[in-house]
C-alpha cells in the first residue's frame, strides 16, 4: 500500500464542507471523508509552521526535537518518517513545502556532505526530494526571504512570465490601473491574480504530483505539501469572486476578551496582523479570497483522486488530508495563528485506508483526542512495522480506523516558543522563558506561560467560543490544578532515551551474568553454576609464594 500524505498550509478545521461550513462546498475533501474517517479533535503540537511540521515528520513533541520556531534547524540525528519507512521497504518522497532548516553546523561537525545521499536526506527532513518549494518567495532591498532556488519561479519563467520573481509579480499579485496590485496588501485580496489559473501554485504542484505517481515504482509515501491557502491571500480567476462579503461570518470575538487579558494574549491582540483583522474591510476582502484558495485546493484534490481512480491505484493508496495549523481570520481579535484557540491549534484530519480492515468505519467521524504526531506512528504501522515508541511519541490511528476503541490519551498537548517575536521583547521575557504550553482534556483547556505569569483556562463545554478566561478568578482552581497535574505527567515523559527501546532494555537484563560480571556474591551459590564455571577449577600455575613459609 502507498501513502499519499497531503498537507495544506494554514487550512482551518472548520473551512470544509464536511466540517459544516455553511457556504464553502468542498466535494473532494468530502469524498475522502466519505471513504474514510474524519477526526474532529485533531491538534497540532505547535501552532507555528516550521515547528508543527517537524512534529509531523518526527512523530515527536516540539520540546523533544527542539526545532521550536521557523528556521530553527532540526538537529542532525533526529529520525524522521523517511528513516522509519525506508527500514520497512517504503520510499519517502517530498513534493512541496517543509519549512525545514538544515542543521548545517551539525552536518559539518560530522563530515556529512549535503551532496551525499545521507547528507541530502538530513537536509530535507529525511525525505528524498522530488521537488521542494517552500512557496514564500518574498524579496526586498535585502534580497530574498528564502535563499534557495524556486522551482516554481523557474516554471513560470519557462511559461513566459517575465521578471526576476514572477511568484511575486504574477502568481501573488493582481492588476489595478495597469499597476501591480501585490497580494501582500490586503486591499488587493479581491483582485484576480495576474496568472493563468493552471499556472498558479496549487495546480502546478498537483501536476508535479501526478508526474511523480506516473513514474513511481515500488511502495512509497509521498508528502505533498501545498503552500495554499496560506497568505498572500490572492487567487486567480474564477476563484477570486466565487465568494463575497455575504459569505463572511461575523468574527467570533467578545469585548470581555479585551478586559484584563493575559499579558501574552494582550500583546498578540495589539500586533500588526491582529489590528488589520480587527477591521471589517480586511475580513471582507481576505476571507472570500481564503475561501477561493480552499475551493481551488479542493478542485485540485479532485484531479489527484481522478488520477488514482483512472490508474486503478485508489484501492492501494492510503490518503491523509491535514494542515500544519489554522488561521484566526479576525476571531478572538487576532490574525494568523500562534496561540491556542481552536481556530489556530485544531486542524482538519481525514484518513482513508483502502484495506478491508477499515470497512467498518467508512464515512464516520471520530472525536478522540488526536495529535499530529500520531501520523508518523500510523504510517509505520500501515507499512507493516512496529512503532518504535521510544522514538515516536505519537500513537497509531489504525485501531480507530478498524472500528476498535483503544486505550487512548486523556489530554492533548501543544507548545509555542515565541522567543523570536517582538512580543517577548515587549513583555521583557527572556528567550528561555518565552514559552507557552497548552493542555486540553476534551473540556478544559489550560495555557501555561513560563516567566511567572498566570495561566489561562477555558471551558469548551460551557464556552465553546473560548471567550471567558476562567483563570482571571479563583473559582476554578481545582480544574487548574488537575490540568497542571496532566502537564506535569507529560513533562515526565521519557523523550530522550531514543537509542534503546523497551524491548532492548528488557533483553539486556541479566546479560552481564553470561559475560562473567558477577559482583556482590559471597560464595557463588547465589547464581546458577554455569555462571561461575569459568571461575572454578584447579590452579594451573602458582605465582605467589608459599603462604605457610
Amino acid at each position: 500500500m502507498n501513502i499519499l500524505f497531503i498537507m495544506y498550509d494554514q487550512l482551518r478545521f472548520d473551512y470544509l464542507g464536511c466540517a459544516g461550513h455553511p457556504h464553502l462546498k468542498t466535494p473532494h475533501f468530502d469524498r475522502v471523508a466519505a471513504m474514510g474517517v474524519q477526526f474532529t479533535n485533531a491538534y497540532v503540537q505547535s501552532p507555528i509552521c516550521g515547528s508543527s511540521r517537524m512534529c509531523y515528520y518526527t512523530g515527536r513533541y516540539a520540546s523533544s526535537h527542539g526545532a521550536q520556531w521557523n528556521n530553527f534547524p532540526l538537529r542532525v540525528g533526529e529520525q524522521t518518517l523517511g528513516d522509519h519507512l525506508r527500514k520497512l521497504g517504503m520510499d519517502c518522497w517530498l513534493l512541496g513545502k517543509t519549512h525545514m532548516k538544515a542543521d548545517a553546523a551539525g552536518m559539518e561537525r560530522l563530515g556529512l556532505s549535503p551532496d551525499s545521499t545521507i547528507g541530502a536526506r538530513q537536509a530535507e527532513c529525511g525525505f528524498d526530494t522530488w521537488i521542494r518549494d517552500d512557496g514564500l518567495w518574498g524579496y526586498g532591498p535585502d534580497g530574498y526571504y528564502d535563499e534557495k532556488r524556486s522551482p516554481y519561479n523557474e516554471y513560470l519563467k519557462s511559461k513566459g512570465y517575465d521578471g526576476e520573481n514572477p511568484w511575486a509579480d504574477y502568481a501573488n499579485a493582481g492588476i489595478t490601473d495597469d499597476q501591480i496590485a501585490s497580494g501582500w496588501m490586503f486591499r488587493n485580496a479581491g483582485e484576480p491574480a495576474n496568472i493563468a489559473e493552471q499556472d498558479s501554485e496549487t495546480p502546478w504542484l498537483t501536476s508535479r504530483t501526478i508526474e511523480f505517481m506516473e513514474q513511481a515504482t515500488g511502495t512509497w509515501c509521498a508528502h505533498v505539501s501545498f503552500i495554499k491557502p496560506h497568505w498572500p491571500y490572492i487567487v486567480p480567476a474564477p476563484y477570486h469572486n466565487m465568494f463575497g462579503r455575504e459569505h463572511v461570518p461575523p468574527a467570533r470575538r467578545h469585548e470581555v476578551e479585551r478586559e484584563n487579558p493575559h499579558p501574552v494574549y494582550g500583546a498578540y491582540q495589539d500586533n500588526k496582523v491582529a489590528k488589520a483583522f480587527q477591521r471589517d474591510e480586511v475580513r471582507e476582502k481576505v476571507i472570500p479570497a481564503y475561501m477561493g484558495l480552499i475551493k481551488q485546493c479542493d478542485d485540485q484534490l479532485g484531479r489527484l483522486l481522478d488520477h488514482l481512480e483512472a490508474t486503478d491505484t485508489l484501492k492501494d493508496t492510503m490518503i491523509v488530508l491535514t494542515s500544519d495549523h489554522g488561521d484566526y481570520l479576525g476571531d478572538h481579535w487576532l490574525g494568523e495563528k500562534d496561540l491556542f484557540h481552536e481556530q489556530s491549534v485544531k486542524v482538519p484530519l481525514i484518513v482513508y485506508d483502502p484495506r478491508s480492515t477499515a470497512h467498518p468505519t467508512r464515512g464516520t467521524t471520530c472525536d478522540a483526542l488526536v495529535e499530529s504526531i500520531d501520523l508518523a506512528a500510523t504510517f509505520v504501522e500501515a507499512a507493516g512495522g512496529k512503532v518504535p515508541d521510544h522514538i515516536i511519541e505519537g500513537r497509531s490511528l489504525l485501531p480507530w480506523l478498524r472500528g476498535e476503541t483503544p486505550d487512548w490519551r486523556t489530554f492533548a498537548i501543544s507548545e509555542y516558543d515565541y522567543s523570536c517575536t517582538p512580543h517577548a521583547a515587549k513583555l521583557g521575557v527572556e528567550p528561555r522563558d518565552a514559552r507557552l504550553f497548552m493542555v486540553f482534556d476534551g473540556r478544559f483547556k489550560l495555557i501555561h506561560a513560563e516567566g511567572g505569569m498566570r495561566p489561562m483556562l477555558f471551558d469548551l463545554i460551557e464556552d465553546p467560543d473560548e471567550f471567558h478566561d476562567l483563570a482571571k478568578g479563583q473559582a476554578h482552581q481545582p480544574q487548574i490544578e488537575q490540568l497542571y497535574g496532566m502537564l506535569a505527567q507529560w513533562g515526565r515523559r521519557m523523550s530522550q532515551r531514543v537509542t534503546r527501546s523497551e524491548d532492548d532494555i528488557k533483553a539486556m537484563r541479566g546479560k552481564s551474568l553470561g559475560k562473567g560480571i558477577l559482583p556482590f556474591m559471597y560464595d557463588g551459590s547465589e547464581v546458577d553454576e554455569k555462571y561461575t564455571a569459568k571461575y572454578r577449577g584447579p590452579v594451573r600455575q602458582r605465582h605467589v609464594g608459599d603462604t605457610d613459609a
